[in-house]
């Protein structure tokens, strides 16, 4: 039996400030990344969540359990969720925090055109394919049509926003991975377990294997792995799974598009990212793909619904 609700006053304040937090993250990496690269910082962040996640999992008294066939899928998403954020640390080098957060955020349109081939519960209805081919289509434009930012180099600028591209594409390989094993019947604690360690070990041997271990202590770094280890790996992902077990999940997907915006507004605000006219001419139409197709189905059926009443 169904019991998730729909929305309430409460889910839609939650999310928000989860897409918020989500948003922020791109910015405060790049933020410190003079005293700390932003792949040393995502290494020590996963490490410290791990430990938190491993307390939680101490309190409620679970245990990992390598015998119940989640190790191989678990061993996958730990090394695809490394491989991620390697494309994350690398592409904030090159180019905006605005722009990596919403090229990141892309995962939702992969996602679906892998589900749409392994699960049959998961098929993409046109609404949702219409989605797909407005972000393509607007993520064509954003590399193709638009100006480079100031002081910035072109080819290094492209090259960065193709590896947040990838980042987002390795994102939705995890949804994947996770939904089509055994891992879509484990606990949530377990499942973000292997992703974190396999982040932290593939990430720190990143970090020294290219030169970019540098960590300056200053306060700003500090506060900066505080918010990333206890805000965002570690607190918002257990509300997000809280949010899960108690509310419709294809209502909860639908608040992703706030991420990117979020991104884009701290980017400039913070950081005093430029916003190029034609960055944001393909960023529209990509923010309403991942809207389309992460509320596909509930807009397919409320216009169903409208036709017949």
């Amino acid at each position: 039996m169904n019991t998730r609700l729909d929305l309430d006053a409460r889910a839609i304040t939650l999310m928000a400030v989860l897409c918020a937090i989500w948003g922020m993250q791109q910015v405060v990496l790049k933020a410190t990344a003079a005293d700390i690269a932003p792949i040393m910082q995502i290494a020590l962040r996963s490490g410290g969540a791990a430990l938190l996640v491993m307390l939680v999992m101490g309190w409620r008294g679970e245990r990992m359990n390598l015998r119940d066939g989640t190790l191989r899928p678990g061993v996958a998403v730990g090394l695809l969720f490394g491989l991620e954020f390697l494309l994350v640390a690398e592409g904030l080098r090159h180019t905006t925090a605005s722009h990596m957060v919403v090229f990141l955020y892309t995962a939702p349109m992969f996602a679906a055109l892998g589900l749409h081939w392994k699960l049959p519960a998961e098929r993409l209805g046109r609404v949702q394919w219409l989605g797909i081919a407005l972000a393509f289509g607007g993520l064509a434009f954003a590399f193709l049509g638009r100006s480079t930012p100031a002081g910035a180099v072109p080819g290094n600028v492209l090259w960065g926003d193709f590896l947040g591209l990838l980042g987002g594409a390795g994102w939705a390989a995890t949804t994947v991975v996770v939904r089509c094993s055994t891992l879509s019947k484990a606990p949530a604690t377990q499942t973000l377990l292997y992703q974190l360690v396999g982040g932290f070990v593939i990430l720190l041997a990143g970090a020294f294997l290219t030169g970019q271990a540098r960590f300056n202590p200053t306060p700003q770094v500090w506060a900066s792995l505080v918010f990333h280890t206890l805000v965002v790996s570690f607190a918002s992902f257990l509300v997000w799974f809280w949010l899960l077990r108690h509310y419709l999940a294809s209502r909860l997907g639908v608040f992703s598009f706030l991420t990117p915006l979020f991104g884009i507004v701290f980017g400039a605000w913070l950081l005093a990212e430029p916003i190029e006219a034609s960055f944001l001419l393909g960023a529209v139409p990509v923010l309403i793909g991942i809207v389309l197709v992460s509320g596909g189905g509930w807009a397919t059926q409320w216009a169903s619904r409208v036709k017949t009443s």
